[in-house]
């Protein structure tokens, strides 16, 4: 048989046969051409001299290993763990992010990748490359590759599951009452102008919406800022849009808003009305301006007001970020806004399929920052703080005047 047909043949069989079937059969071949059939298999398929003298070896009744084996035990390539004991610990040395941030780490500024991770083995003694990482990070430390997860918003305070539970129980009893109950927040700013805006929208293959390549403010045009105000009961949302600063005066100038376009004709008979916010921002629980100013609004309008902070850490947890800021971004993905107006528009045409409504206007009032509140100011305003965290939970009520 030529040297082509025991290539044909090999190439056929090869794949299905085991280890042991291909030395045995090369070994059996060898034996039928007699002298120099080592050499003839060899030049024909490329095993290695050694292994068909193996396999003539397991022919014969000197060497015959177990049915379903094709090596001896203890055979073959030994694993990398077997040769070094230490390589899966200084893996995981390297890969955890505690011992990852001490400074005498070696890839405490570089990445984890497998390669990275090869390299820094290679100069600790280990001879392993990249594609043996990522097996021993998969199968044996149980690591996957993943990006980073939006969780995590700073330490958590000690109370902050009873203020959720005390936050549910006075929006239960409002709603139950049919007195209105708001979230309130200031959305990101955004540039007005010509500007690139995430997210995708339907256009003509090839032909993207062109925008400025840098998104440096426009000084005529400017920020717009939305402060949102969410009715949980009648799920309407109000946005304010201004054009100078987010401040405690603009917050609540956005709530007096509200109250005199949309609430007040939903609620005709309600007295009282439940604010529920984060602790930063222009509706600080800290920011005094903020309670002087609730006290003006309760002056002007009679209502008790009654406000409740969210604890540190956990702003997403306040409704406007998911029943109303969320679906504002997602109506206006991929639209550059271009002017105060397109902004108003997009935010008023926002809807869902629960029913969202989304109202919207300019507030061209200037808003002056770093207004200070005076301690006998403060004495002024008729607030009663809560038994439970009075610096979160507090009622400002209207002054009777003489």
């Amino acid at each position: 048989m030529s040297d082509a047909a025991l290539k044909r043949r090999y190439a056929v069989m090869w794949p299905h046969l085991t280890e042991r079937q291909r030395r045995l059969l090369a070994a059996a071949d060898a034996h039928a051409f007699g002298r120099g059939g080592v050499k003839k298999i060899h030049r024909a398929v490329g095993i290695a001299r050694s292994t068909i003298a193996r396999g003539k070896r397991e022919l014969s009744s000197e060497a015959i290993l177990p049915v379903g084996r094709s090596r001896r035990p203890g055979g073959g390539k030994k694993k990398i763990q077997m040769m070094y004991p230490g390589i899966i610990a200084a893996l995981k040395t390297l890969v955890n992010p505690e011992t990852r941030g001490d400074p005498e780490s070696p890839l405490k500024w570089t990445s984890k990748s497998s390669r990275e991770l090869a390299q820094t083995l290679k100069e600790q003694g280990y001879r392993i490359g990249h594609h043996k990482v990522t097996e021993l990070l998969r199968e044996e430390l149980g690591y996957s590759l993943q990006g980073n997860r939006k969780t995590r918003e700073g330490t958590n305070h000690a109370d902050r599951d009873k203020q959720f539970a005390h936050i549910n129980k006075r929006a239960t009893h409002y709603l139950t009452h049919g007195n209105p109950v708001i979230s309130v927040d200031t959305k990101k700013k955004e540039l007005i102008g010509n500007f690139k805006n995430g997210g995708r929208e339907w256009q003509p293959k090839g032909k993207p919406v062109e925008v400025s390549v840098h998104d440096f403010a426009d000084k005529e045009l400017g920020k717009a800022i939305p402060y949102g105000v969410y009715d949980m009961g009648k799920n309407v949302g109000w946005v304010n849009v201004g054009i100078t600063s987010d401040t405690a005066q603009f917050a609540v100038e956005s709530i007096r808003r509200w109250w005199e376009y949309l609430g007040k004709e939903r609620y005709p008979q309600s007295t009282t009305v439940l604010i529920t916010a984060d602790c930063g921002g222009s509706n600080s629980y800290r920011t005094r301006l903020w309670k002087k100013e609730l006290q003006r609004l309760t002056d002007e309008t009679g209502l008790t007001i009654e406000v409740c902070h969210f604890p540190p850490g956990t702003s997403k947890w306040n409704k406007i970020e998911h029943r109303l800021f969320c679906h504002i971004t997602m109506n206006w993905r991929g639209r550059p806004l271009t002017s105060l107006q397109t902004i108003i528009n997009l935010i008023g045409n926002t809807k869902t399929k629960t029913g969202l409504q989304v109202y919207a206007m300019v507030d061209t009032n200037q808003y002056q920052s770093g207004i200070k509140v005076s301690d006998e100011e403060m004495e002024q305003i008729n607030m009663k703080p809560n038994i439970f965290h009075g610096e979160w939970n507090y009622t400002i009520r209207p002054i009777k005047r003489l």
